[in-house]
């Protein structure tokens, strides 16, 4: 059956072409929908520019039907647009009035829900729906018996748990773990497994308390145990363990990492980073990003120059810089009295010169994503924090920087998204680790055990 599509404002301001994704069903943009685009056309960020680019659109249909009451064809098996204002669903009376908690504030949710009841009231037979990204518009339209849904185009699955994790356990009765290790000979999975199995997923093989871990590449492959890779930082569980293993790999061109704060993501990603950089010399630069999202309340406008403004959102990244460049000594001890103290003293001792000068040689770039665009980024090693508070679009141009010799690295904590446009499941980074786990040349590994601290693991776990 056919219906008819209210949208609300931030639909379009996540998708710049979500006006042709309704296949034949007619489309409703009430008034104030237009008055909002218009607020948000000046923004210098993708919301802005969605903003800019569904103005033009509207633009482009309008040109030569100009009567927005009665439908503007929206293109060959598409429905029609309208866009209406409450008045014009009824212009002989006063509309129908929302109850009145909703009523004494007014706000652009309260106006697009009363638009929505009065266009039901008038178009009794026409299945009518709201379609809003706004979960408070949603409950609201479900108290007042409107029809609503999220717009899910962007969706890749149903909840965070039912995200590709990139690790699977099997549990194998033939698997001797320390013959497996040994690589005497090859060991095969059974073809039916072959088949549900992705490119360079690990795999945990369980012979009873007994566990190998191994790295599936491609069908008609051998799964192949992991191997020991050095750097300054070691794995503390087997998550970490597999992540480092897609981190040094050169083939693998895309590594996501998922997890919640403090299991080690960034640290393990820029670790990597610095030792095949500086030591191993594969790649000439360090490019490290994040979006410039702030926690909680905004501070506002910063003084300074470009690189001042930037240090609030960027001083996480130079955090782990000093750490890993570090050189760590044990703590001191003193002589005063019979029995030797040790002294509370800082263990680790860093040059700030030192990471000062990689940053004036280009070794390494601390920037935010917002200058990324327009940059084609050759023999680098790219990594990207924070990527769940990024959409589409911004996931698609990151990628697309990507030059020959480049490797890149997604990280972030899909449960802490900061972004009003994007949820769990249909953020950038979501969205990289369900589309290309069929692809030979990436890998995901999805953390689940905190290793920052103990307070900080506690934290994560009770505090929900």
């Amino acid at each position: 059956m056919k219906k008819t599509y209210i949208l609300d404002t931030n639909v379009l301001l996540s998708d710049a072409n979500s006006l042709f994704g309704f296949e034949e069903h007619d489309l409703v943009l009430p008034l104030i929908v237009l008055e909002e685009l218009d607020r948000h056309k000046d923004r210098q960020d993708e919301v802005g520019r969605n903003a800019r680019e569904v103005v033009r659109k509207l633009a482009d249909l309008t040109k030569v039907n100009k009567d927005f009451k009665t439908g503007i064809a929206l293109g060959k098996n598409l429905g029609n647009l309208k866009i209406l204002s409450i008045e014009d669903i009824f212009p002989e009376h006063v509309p129908h009035k929302l109850p009145m908690e909703m009523e004494t504030k007014k706000s652009g949710d309260n106006t697009i829900a009363q638009f929505c009841v009065n266009y039901i009231e008038k178009h009794t037979d026409a299945q009518v729906v709201l379609v809003t990204r706004d979960t408070i518009l949603r409950l609201k339209a479900q108290a007042l018996g409107i029809a609503c849904e999220d717009y899910r185009k962007f969706n890749v699955a149903t909840s965070v748990n039912s995200l590709y994790s990139g690790v699977r356990t099997i549990e194998r009765e033939d698997v001797v773990v320390a013959d497996f290790y040994k690589n005497d000979e090859q060991f095969f999975l059974p073809a039916d497994i072959q088949e549900e199995l992705y490119p360079n997923q690990f795999v945990v093989l369980k012979n009873g308390q007994q566990s190998a871990m191994a790295r599936f590449y491609a069908k008609d492959e051998p799964v192949i145990p992991i191997g020991e890779i050095k750097s300054k930082l070691q794995p503390r569980n087997k998550e970490q363990e597999f992540a480092r293993e897609l981190l040094f790999d050169e083939s693998v061109k895309l590594v996501t990492l998922a997890g919640k704060s403090g299991c080690g993501k960034t640290l393990l990603a820029i670790d990597a980073g610095l030792e095949q950089v500086l030591n191993q010399r594969k790649y000439r630069s360090l490019v490290i990003c994040r979006p410039v999202m702030p926690v909680g309340k905004d501070i506002g406008f910063l003084p300074g120059d470009l690189n001042e403004k930037l240090e609030p959102w960027l001083a996480p990244i130079k955090d782990n810089l000093r750490f890993l460049l570090g050189a760590s000594e044990p703590p001191k001890e003193s002589s005063g009295g019979s029995r030797k103290k040790k002294i509370a003293e800082p263990t680790v001792k860093f040059d700030e010169q030192v990471l000062q000068s990689y940053f004036d040689e280009g070794i390494i770039e601390v920037q935010a994503m917002t200058f990324i665009r327009g940059r084609s980024i050759a023999n680098a090693y790219i990594i990207v924090d924070e990527a769940q508070n990024t959409n589409l679009h911004e996931i698609k141009t990151i990628l697309t920087r990507v030059g020959e010799n480049t490797k890149i690295v997604l990280t972030g904590d899909l449960e802490q998204i900061d972004s009003t446009y994007v949820d769990s499941v249909s953020n950038g980074l979501s969205i990289a680790i369900e589309r290309f786990k069929s692809q030979k040349i990436s890998g995901h590994v999805t953390f689940l055990k905190g290793e920052r601290s103990l307070l900080a693991t506690i934290a994560s776990e009770i505090l929900i």
